[in-house]
């Protein structure tokens, strides 16, 4: 291992104690000692006590109200490593992973960002979404070092801190939910690649304590702002279309469409579509996205 950590870990966690505590205890007994960064979002269930109290190896943040995940732009600032890798709460790096995703982004200085195969635990069963992250149709360069990627997923993403910064973090206008895929298309237009790696591994076990129903309304808002944010008008119609197409038809569903069309003075303001070249692979997207098992909107 090396001598100077290369990869720093930033937590963010919310009215989550038991679950943050155990990915701690996992990050603690990590080969590669990466330093640890914990955002706490405001809980109220005593887990920045409980985080102060067990693991005073940690940098522990407390934020006053819940920032969602801009909490990570906050964690990442307070990190002095070349590297940071995301956890969820309930996420927990494989012992090597690190190591394997620092050496890589040392080979290859144009990567922004690493993203690992997720393990679901008890069982040990890959995520259903590694079908799609393992035979992306993302054209990249042959001497990538795994198939290249147009959106990320921020829980088990190590990123290069120097594009991070330099793509603005994740949107405080997103808060959460979905909300990996703008940062990843600022990426991907500023020239950083994106790649799925199959031998990183990150272990999830699905915390019980979240508001699905909540994430989704977040989630429908957020794909299609970053829908209209980035793409061109054809792009932004076909990917509304396979939106509307695909989520329930119910009262949460309504309530994001109402969310989506409000902030749309915004999404117009701040509209930069991305390169010619970016969505060709968007589009290449759209028919994996269709069939996917892992995308439902449900809750």
């Amino acid at each position: 291992m090396s001598a100077e950590p290369r990869v720093g870990v930033v937590v963010i966690t919310h009215q989550r104690r038991p679950e943050v505590l155990h990915t701690l205890r996992r990050l603690r007994d990590l080969p590669e000692s990466p330093p640890v960064v914990v955002v706490d979002n405001a809980s109220t269930d005593g887990t920045a006590e409980a985080v102060a109290a067990q693991h005073p190896e940690v940098a522990l943040i407390r934020a006053p109200v819940n920032l969602g995940a801009v909490a990570r732009n906050i964690g990442v600032e307070a990190l002095d490593t070349p590297y940071v890798a995301f956890c969820d709460d309930d996420t927990w790096w494989e012992p090597g992973s690190l190591e394997r995703a620092a050496d890589l982004l040392d080979e290859f200085p144009r990567i922004g960002c690493l993203t690992a195969r997720i393990v679901v635990e008890p069982d040990g069963r890959e995520d259903p979404i590694t079908p799609e992250l393992r035979h992306s149709p993302v054209p990249g360069p042959p001497e990538l070092p795994g198939p290249a990627l147009l959106s990320v997923l921020a829980g088990a993403s190590v990123f290069r801190v120097s594009a991070f910064t330099e793509a603005g973090g994740f949107s405080p206008r997103l808060w959460l939910g979905g909300e990996e895929e703008l940062l990843s298309l600022d990426l991907a237009a500023a020239g950083w690649w994106l790649c799925w790696i199959e031998d990183m591994v990150v272990h999830h076990a699905a915390s019980r304590r979240r508001d699905s129903r909540v994430r989704r309304r977040l989630g429908i808002r957020n794909t299609l702002w970053t829908a209209w944010l980035r793409r061109p008008l054809g792009g932004a119609l076909l990917r509304t279309g396979a939106v509307l197409r695909a989520v329930p038809k119910d009262a949460a569903s309504a309530r994001a469409l109402a969310a989506a069309v409000a902030g749309l003075p915004w999404v117009l303001r701040e509209r930069r579509p991305v390169p010619r070249e970016i969505e060709r692979g968007l589009r290449l997207l759209a028919e994996p996205q269709r069939h996917s098992r892992a995308r439902r909107y449900v809750g």
